[in-house]
């Protein structure tokens, strides 16, 4: 059953349980703290007082003194008197024997029906019949404060009326039902629309955006779901960059190692056949050899440090290490890497030793990863620069080159996962290299930026803080 259906049922039960309940709860509250006499129940009093002496057949006062006397003894409150037309008293139970004249029986019935709901008032009912072709009058008397507390009373003389009547009574009660009805309907419509948008949500295509600027539950759900499919769609594209670039990747290795092994192959085999000339030709051939075996093994540390990101086992292992010395050794393995190849390599180590909190092996990896790429993307400038300079507590680390550099609008970008520059970096590594690094550095809670100015310098900062170290 739909909410709609339900809630009319809901409606039409709540109208008509709410007038019952009313009726019902008026009678049975009225029944126990409206305690007293109505006109209904004095008028069947005095017809069965009526009814009583009628079956006398006479209004002596022996026939009527003992059954005032009775119903006086049982309505203690009420004083009952039996008069003659011309207002001689025949018996009265409140003792009074004076006789009525029509000024005496006026006063009686002065501000009526008002005494009704005054208070400290004597409230008077008189009642005729005719016995024997004489007329004799019942005169019923009582405070006001025996009659019940609430009484209404309509008396309708045509049809028409009824209208006037129960038109407002109907609107009072209706009125504030079409106002709910009103209300649950458009909140229905609000969660329909949210459900029919909840039920389009697709990756493969743009969702439904609500437009609900209220400030409620339902608004702010309309809000969370807009929210919500916009970080979809981020994630999808991201999701859909990321696997271009993983097919990108496979497509790059599967080129990046076919290249280098073809040569490795290649020279090998020259080698093992004696087709060289002389020991000079020998060495360069198992020299190319072991530079590009050098490079299928970095690839494949690369592909490690993939498996290693995707598991987030990349992990410090913080402990006191002599900085200094650790970038010495690594400018001299490549001092003899770089060795006849009219490099000019410019080193800026200060000679006091720079002792730090850092994982040491992580480190290394950063920085080999930055001076790989100097060589490698910078050759054409043929220099390489790398300084360690410290300032108060901030260590940097600076790598130069004065290659072809990095595109302005790419400068921001070759930090991401395997992102590989047009100019710079096509044909050559999985471009997770500087993403790598930059976690690291990130690990030790420094920062690594980037400036570049194509064929005058490329230069990458490496900026860490010296927290808790000791010599």
């Amino acid at each position: 059953m739909k909410n709609r259906t339900k809630l009319w049922l809901l409606m039409i039960i709540s109208i008509f349980g709410s007038i019952i309940i009313f009726i019902a709860l008026s009678l049975v509250v009225g029944s126990i703290l409206d305690k007293g006499y109505n006109l209904n129940k004095l008028n069947a009093l005095s017809e069965d007082i009526i009814a009583t002496i009628r079956q006398k057949g006479t209004g002596g006062s022996q026939e009527i003194k003992p059954i005032l006397d009775s119903l006086h003894k049982e309505h203690t409150a009420i004083h009952f008197a039996w008069i003659q037309p011309d207002g001689t008293k025949i018996y009265d139970t409140s003792g009074d024997l004076d006789d009525y004249d029509f000024s005496k029986l006026a006063d009686r019935f002065l501000n009526m029906p008002s005494n009704l709901w005054a208070e400290d008032e004597n409230i008077s009912f008189i009642y005729s019949i005719m016995l024997d072709q004489q007329s004799y009058y019942l005169l019923i008397s009582l405070p006001s404060q025996a009659m019940k507390q609430g009484q209404f009373y309509f008396f309708i003389r045509t049809s028409k009326v009824l209208v006037s009547l129960l038109l407002p009574i109907l609107t009072a009660f209706i009125v504030p039902y079409l106002l709910a009805i009103w209300f649950f309907s458009w909140m229905n419509r609000r969660i329909s629309k949210l459900n029919n948008a909840l039920s389009q949500v697709n990756l493969q295509s743009n969702s439904i955006v609500l437009e609900d600027e209220t400030k409620d539950e339902i608004g702010q759900l309309s809000q969370h779901y807009n929210s919500m499919v916009q970080r979809i769609h981020s994630q999808v594209v991201e999701i859909e960059q990321f696997e271009n670039r993983r097919k990108q990747l496979l497509s790059n290795l599967s080129h990046d190692l076919r290249t280098p092994l073809t040569m490795i192959l290649g020279y090998a085999e020259t080698i093992r056949s004696g087709l060289y000339k002389d020991e000079r030709e020998l060495k360069a051939s198992a020299k190319i050899i072991l530079q590009r075996s050098r490079y299928m093994d970095r690839l494949l540390d690369q592909l490690l440090d993939i498996t290693k990101q995707n598991t987030n086992v990349l992990t410090l292992q913080l402990a006191p290490h002599n900085l200094s010395e650790i970038l010495r050794k690594i400018i001299a393995d490549y001092l003899l890497l770089l060795d006849g190849q009219d490099y000019h390599v410019d080193i800026d180590i200060e000679d006091a030793d720079i002792l730090m909190q850092i994982d040491a092996a992580l480190i290394e990896r950063a920085i080999r990863n930055l001076v790989d790429n100097a060589i490698r993307y910078g050759k054409e400038g043929y220099y390489l620069g790398v300084a360690l300079i410290e300032h108060q507590n901030e260590v940097w680390i600076t790598i130069k080159d004065k290659g072809q550099g990095i595109a302005l609008e790419e400068q921001q970008r070759v930090f991401e996962r395997f992102y590989r520059s047009d100019q710079g970096r096509q044909g050559e590594g999985l471009g997770i290299g500087l993403s790598i690094v930059q976690e690291i550095v990130a690990l030790h809670q420094g920062n690594i930026r980037l400036t570049s100015t194509p064929y005058e310098e490329t230069i990458f900062h490496i900026q860490l803080t010296k927290r808790n170290c000791s010599p």
